[in-house]
């Protein structure tokens, strides 16, 4: 049985995930503060994490890079209020996998919960890329999952990574957001969101020498995106 921890301090909103979640047939722990949640996260060692951003003690932003800085591995699906376009930038920045903004239906979220548990155990689908690939100054080992620039490790966060292998994979070819967001995030359905188009911003602002005017991650316009070595 897959397990998930709940980080959310408001009990009615907890409770009523904590049903939905053991409905689906999930093992769920609650945790009702930052301290609490990030305790229970190293205890507990749970396959996902729902984790709330505005939360007392510690905010989700804090637990998150905790944990990531900490070497966790698993999927982390962060609850925020706020719909600005950087709140959910620092979230990808700092390692979150996927976000669902309040108030949300119980069935986006169960979707978004199922997508990424497809991909909890598995090794991300890196397929043909076997030896390391490089463009620019940049070195790519699909094997270790290490990615250098200028002999310097660049620190990309997990689905970062799953996607420029995504795209790498393709030579050149383009690939639409929507393929995108089904391999690298798992999802099922055909609305397409700005999560690809903000982690394509952060591989451009860490892996290109300018990342107004791209050399290797390049749009294709009304299309979606293509890799040039």
């Amino acid at each position: 049985m897959k397990r998930i921890l709940v980080v959310e301090d408001n009990p009615d909103l907890a409770f009523g995930l904590r049903t939905n979640l053991e409905f689906e047939g999930y093992d769920v722990t609650l945790a009702g503060d930052g301290p609490a949640g990030l305790m229970r996260a190293r205890n507990t060692a749970p396959d996902l994490m729902i984790l709330d951003l505005m939360l007392p003690g510690m905010d989700g932003y804090q637990v998150l890079r905790t944990l990531r800085e900490e070497g966790f591995p698993k999927p982390v699906l962060l609850l925020t209020a706020r719909g600005e376009e950087a709140d959910k930038v620092r979230g990808f920045r700092l390692g979150a996998d996927d976000y669902v903004t309040k108030p949300f239906g119980v069935m986006e979220l169960l979707a978004r919960v199922e997508a990424l548990m497809r991909r909890v155990g598995n090794t991300p689908q890196v397929h043909a890329v076997g030896a390391a690939e490089r463009f620019g100054d940049v070195e790519v080992d699909p094997a270790t999952r290490v990615v250098r620039r200028a002999g310097e490790v660049v620190a990309l966060t997990p689905k970062e990574l799953d996607l420029l292998l995504a795209l790498i994979r393709r030579r050149g070819a383009v690939v639409s957001r929507l393929e995108l967001q089904r391999e690298v995030w798992g999802h099922r359905g055909a609305v397409v969101t700005r999560t690809v188009d903000t982690h394509v911003a952060e591989l451009r602002r860490k892996l290109e020498h300018d990342p107004a005017a791209p050399r290797h991650i390049l749009t294709a316009r009304k299309a979606g995106y293509r890799f040039q070595p």
